[in-house]
């Protein structure tokens, strides 16, 4: 994560995980969050990553993995790309369709 952008994000919460995706597979990191979400009491969940990177592209898919396995529709969720040293929010559609390729082709040739 750049350095001014992760100062953001240290003002949004002091309560910060971190994970690599090219170490830990995406699988674990969803049961890990699962088991949390589970057992804490959570409002909000941010996930932020570097952009245009394949491996941290996947830390905001998780969202869908989270609720196809449990009831998350009381917790806020943001997402945000790291861009040129500041957080850029990305909402939830914009990440469904980057999962979807082929709608994606079809959306880019209107």
């Amino acid at each position: 994560m750049q350095k001014d952008a992760f100062k953001e994000l240290e003002k949004m919460s002091n309560n910060i995980y971190e994970v690599c995706l090219e170490e830990t597979h995406l699988n674990m990191v969803v049961t890990k969050l699962i088991g949390m979400i589970a057992r804490g009491n959570i409002k909000n969940i941010i996930f932020a990553t570097v952009d245009k990177s394949p491996h941290c592209i996947q830390l905001h898919y998780v969202v869908k993995e989270i609720e196809n396995a449990i009831d998350i529709s009381d917790i806020n969720i943001k997402n945000y790309v790291s861009i040129n040293n500041k957080l850029e929010e990305i909402p939830l559609d914009v990440i469904s369709i980057s999962k979807n390729l082929s709608k994606l082709k079809e959306s880019l040739k209107k």
